[in-house]
């Protein structure tokens, strides 16, 4: 009977999430037309600059601390103590907010530091100081949806991924209609802003949502526990971050390198990150979802040693990868150019389109196997896979750019992610076979 409650969740939840993921995609997709026709593909690179940085500040703010209170909280309730799973909630709380508000002042006061020595580019300056507002909403947003996950109760993280979509797409129209009204051409600064209100909207939906409870537990207890599991997760995150960040400050750099000028460069890199990702992680909606519903699954079945129902999740998780991987493959062949062409109307996006797909199964396997190993507790195995990933994408941008162009780097994703599926499959096939 348990096991069927849990197998339930772990669908319903799914479905959830993939529901409103979908549906976020699909605005996500129509608003990077919207963007790419009215600030362009050089004003797209300039605006995708800011998200190492921001990946980077999350995975220090907020990122280890949601999984923390995620795997505590299916704990608690697992053995149905659910009053103590606000305690973890609420040391979670003070741990992220005060993280993201110290993270906030120092993006502030380095904006323009960071603009033209880590970012190369001192157009982002104002960005940054805009983006650091949304980090302190961006954790309540987190910790509240990380609580849920722990409860298997999906519906609050997707109604709430859906409403900070649907405000930062409608906020950014907004002002863009206003600016033109005014006589001002529109710039980045008008996208970054539509992050920050989407997440101080989706925070206070999340707070009045939540119905808190007092604890049971310890609070500094509850503290030390978040802190020491959270602060290997957020350490192997922000590395791995920071890692990602450089292959993406590098890509401009090594374009120029190859014969570009900034302005090409800066084009080249929007239409990579801006339009042709986002369309190959479209289907990533619903690995995605699973993988934030496994988390806690797996958590829990470790927790109770059902390590049957762990090795049919970890065989049924890679059939169903494959597959969608297989037919989002076929599909992006044969539809890249035209989504390029007719959508974005933009050919070179075209063309990153149907190379890149050739990604999908394997960046579909490695989002969830890499849950299922965070869930089993082997964050330190994922966290070096993912190393060994980002260091063979950032030799291929600093050796085989220059000489070959932004073709070589869409090889060296495909190598690094073929290289993450296998070594994950390998993790937990050597886990299987222990626990045997």
């Amino acid at each position: 009977m348990k096991r069927n409650l849990l197998k339930n969740s772990l669908i319903t939840g799914t479905l959830l999430l993939t529901f409103a993921g979908f549906l976020s995609r699909i605005i996500g997709f129509f608003y990077r037309i919207f963007l790419s026709r009215h600030i362009g593909a050089e004003g797209i690179g300039i605006y995708q600059l800011i998200f190492p940085l921001l990946s980077l500040c999350i995975s220090l703010t907020s990122s280890g601390i949601q999984t923390g209170i995620s795997k505590y909280t299916a704990e608690k309730y697992a053995k149905n103590n659910t009053s103590a799973a606000f305690c973890y909630l609420y040391a979670g709380f003070f741990l992220s907010i005060t993280l993201s508000i110290l993270t906030c002042i120092f993006l502030y006061q380095n904006a323009d530091f960071l603009a033209l020595h880590y970012l190369k580019e001192k157009r982002v300056a104002p960005l940054l100081r805009i983006m650091g507002l949304s980090l302190p909403f961006s954790s309540i947003h987190a910790c509240i949806c990380g609580y849920y996950y722990g409860c298997k109760k999906a519906l609050i993280p997707a109604i709430s991924q859906l409403l900070e979509q649907i405000v930062r797409v409608g906020s950014v129209y907004l002002i863009y209609l206003i600016e033109v009204e005014n006589g001002k051409t529109p710039t980045p600064a008008i996208a970054v802003w539509g992050i920050v209100l989407g997440e101080v909207f989706s925070a206070l939906f999340c707070i009045t949502i939540i119905r808190f409870q007092k604890h049971s537990d310890n609070f500094f207890s509850a503290l030390k526990k978040i802190a020491l599991f959270s602060l290997p997760l957020s350490a192997n995150r922000t590395s791995l971050n920071f890692f990602q960040s450089l292959e993406s400050l590098l890509i401009p750099v090594s374009l120029k390198q190859f014969g570009y000028t900034s302005q090409e460069a800066l084009s080249v890199f929007g239409i990579l990150t801006g339009m042709a990702l986002p369309v190959i992680l479209f289907p990533n909606v619903l690995t995605g979802s699973v993988a934030v519903m496994l988390l806690p699954a797996i958590s829990e079945a470790q927790e109770k040693q059902n390590h049957k129902l762990i090795f049919k999740t970890i065989k049924k998780t890679i059939e169903s990868c494959m597959i969608l991987g297989l037919i989002s493959t076929l599909f992006f062949l044969l539809s890249g150019h035209f989504i390029g062409e007719f959508i974005f109307q933009n050919t070179l996006s075209g063309t990153f389109i149907t190379t890149l797909s050739w990604i999908c199964p394997f960046l579909f396997l490695t989002t969830t196997l890499s849950s299922i190993l965070h869930g089993l507790g082997k964050t330190t195995i994922t966290f070096i896979l993912n190393l060994l990933a980002s260091i063979i994408r950032i030799l291929g941008i600093a050796f085989l750019v220059p000489r070959f162009g932004i073709r070589a780097y869409l090889m060296g994703m495909l190598l690094s992610q073929l290289f993450l599926a296998c070594g994950f499959t390998f993790s937990l096939y050597h886990f299987c076979r222990k626990g045997r």
